[in-house]
């Protein structure tokens, strides 16, 4: 007689719950989260649970009321999450957003001129350093965790994933003259298909490095990190799997000296 076959673990089961509701493959969502499709099979076979950092990602992308579920189970306390979000149950990124005042700026003669309908973006300015090579950045795997400093408003244009974009500041001078020590940088953080971002800006996750700034390069099937400053190596990717891609970078901006 066969013995019965056990029970899939309650989070192996939100899981697959999760992804299907957003209708994606194992790839896609795995892509999402940043991790590789075998991870999302063995954590959906319930073979191996997810780390801490994943729940709080699916947490993310989940929006209520399952999200509460993940990040308690990746630790939060209910205490925790009150003082995090006291304005009650939301999506962690409704909850970041102040109230924001809106004020023309330049000569009033010529905004009668504009459309009538501006749409403008507030994008959150985290408390997070990406490092150019030959620095190093903040160890942030996922900027959705990260403090928000300061808030920016742009052009929708200027944002195809409204709600996948962040903006981290610049430490290091090695992508200088086109990216200098402290500017600014807006991460795109649904752009990370590697073979859409060939020849990029981007910002990856390093386990050693924390997040890096660089372009992007495929050379011969080769992954390849690489500096403005030719003085710096190009640094190869390989078959390592302890970096992750976390956006395209879409522009940058500077205070003048």
């Amino acid at each position: 007689m066969k013995a019965k076959k056990a029970p899939s673990p309650e989070w192996s089961r939100k899981i697959i719950a999760l992804r299907d509701s957003m209708g994606l493959t194992q790839a896609a969502f795995a892509s999402r989260l940043h991790y590789s499709a075998m991870a999302l099979s063995r954590w959906e076979r319930g073979t191996h649970e997810p780390p801490a950092q994943c729940y709080i990602q699916l947490g993310n992308l989940a929006g209520e009321p399952l999200c509460w579920w993940f990040w308690a189970r990746a630790g939060f306390k209910n205490t925790d999450l009150s003082r995090m979000f006291p304005e009650g149950h939301g999506e962690l990124r409704s909850a970041k957003f102040p109230e924001l005042e809106l004020v023309a700026a330049g000569v009033h003669k010529r905004l009668s001129k504009m459309p009538q309908k501006t749409r403008l973006v507030a994008i959150p300015v985290l408390a997070a350093h990406a490092a150019t090579h030959g620095a190093k950045g903040d160890q942030v795997l996922d900027l959705d965790t990260v403090p928000v400093s300061e808030m920016i408003a742009a052009p929708d244009l200027w944002c195809p994933n409204p709600g996948e974009t962040n903006c981290v500041r610049v430490r290091g001078v090695s992508m200088a003259p086109l990216i200098n020590n402290d500017d600014i940088v807006a991460v795109d953080c649904a752009q990370i298909d590697p073979k859409q971002l060939t020849g990029k800006i981007v910002v990856t996750w390093q386990e050693e490095q924390g997040l890096v700034l660089s372009r992007f390069l495929m050379v011969n099937g080769t992954q390849l990190l690489e500096s403005e400053n030719r003085e710096y190596e190009p640094v190869p990717l390989g078959k390592n799997r302890n970096w992750r891609i976390i956006g395209r970078v879409l522009w940058w901006i500077r205070k003048a000296p």
